[in-house]
């Protein structure tokens, strides 16, 4: 079992006023039935995954919890450094990124939030309490509360791309399929792409309206879980739009088989950001990366000397396992 190191332990920063806000509809999550916060709390965590749980812990619900701003925030890691403590912490139960569809002023949208538990909690739990959130819980469709001026940090500057909004007299109105492919590279800058680009994907990309999918759907299954560097954005969203491509669904349902009326729900893979639902992603990790994860972990035991118990990272999950079953 891992030991305790309270005086070795850094002093996660208080978050500010200024904190970083998430647009409206993701970021943070808090779980109901939290413990009260506690000296203790987390203290079975390696000294990084500490600094960063107990940040995380302090920040209220809406607020940025994406790899960058926490880095910006939390000086001491880098953006490599925070991503692992994340994805330690979701195998350690007390994070899940989550994607789902809310309804919004009319609108449908899909929205990434990380649901943020205190307390360490098993696969199983987070399970049932996701179905919960699936199923229409009272905090599944709130919004978070629209940020006031002073707490919101502006966007990152995109260069102005030239769109269809404008076309020429005469012209046919731009496609759905245009227009997402055409505004992609505002969300995600490392994917912009020329309007000769838009053309070319465009058929490809109206293969997926036709399979019942809208312009977000399409987005964030572009620009999730992207590698880095991108040599070439076109190259990279024709790979995307060819081997990504949904399923074909029926129009109607088969005969005596009821439609249940409930917002999808899909758990992201802590590791390479893979959704999919909670039951196949144990501990946030998809399989091909839990495969990955536990390759590396013998690897390090084999070809590394005795280390301190802090630095056993596959005994201490281990461990907290089984606290946590513990009555």
């Amino acid at each position: 079992m891992a030991t305790q190191h309270p005086s070795s332990a850094l002093c996660a920063p208080a978050p500010s006023r200024s904190y970083r806000q998430a647009r409206t509809g993701y970021g943070k999550r808090s779980v109901p039935a939290q413990p009260p916060p506690q000296a203790a709390d987390f203290a079975f965590l390696p000294e990084r995954e500490r600094y960063v749980a107990g940040y995380v812990d302090h920040l209220p619900d809406g607020a940025a919890m994406d790899i960058k701003s926490l880095a910006k925030d939390l000086p001491l890691y880098g953006q490599m450094a925070i991503g692992t403590a994340l994805r330690t912490l979701a195998v350690a139960g007390h994070l899940r990124h989550v994607r789902c569809r809310v309804e919004s002023l009319g609108q449908s949208r899909w929205v990434t939030r990380t649901y943020w538990s205190r307390a360490a909690r098993d696969n199983e739990w987070w399970a049932t309490h996701l179905a919960g959130e699936v199923a229409g819980a009272p905090g599944a469709s709130v919004e978070p509360p629209t940020p006031t001026p002073q707490e919101t940090l502006a966007a990152p500057a995109v260069p102005q791309q030239r769109t269809p909004a404008d076309p020429a007299p005469g012209s046919p109105a731009p496609s759905p399929a245009y227009l997402a492919l055409a505004r992609l590279g505002r969300i995600e800058p490392r994917l912009a792409l020329s309007a000769r680009d838009c053309a070319a994907l465009e058929r490809l990309a109206a293969e997926w309206f036709t399979r019942g999918v809208d312009a977000d759907y399409l987005t964030q299954a572009l620009i999730s879980g992207l590698p880095s560097p991108i040599g070439s954005p076109v190259g990279f969203v024709r790979c995307r739009l060819t081997d990504k491509i949904p399923p074909r669904l029926p129009d109607v349902p088969a005969p005596g088989v009821a439609t249940p009326d409930v917002r999808p729900l899909l758990v992201e893979c802590a590791q390479c950001g893979r959704p999919g639902p909670a039951q196949a992603l144990p501990d946030g990790l998809c399989r091909p990366c839990r495969v990955m994860v536990q390759a590396g972990a013998e690897a390090f035991e084999e070809t590394t000397p005795e280390l301190p118990a802090e630095r056993d990272v596959k005994a201490l999950v281990d461990s907290m396992r089984n606290l946590m079953r513990t009555p």
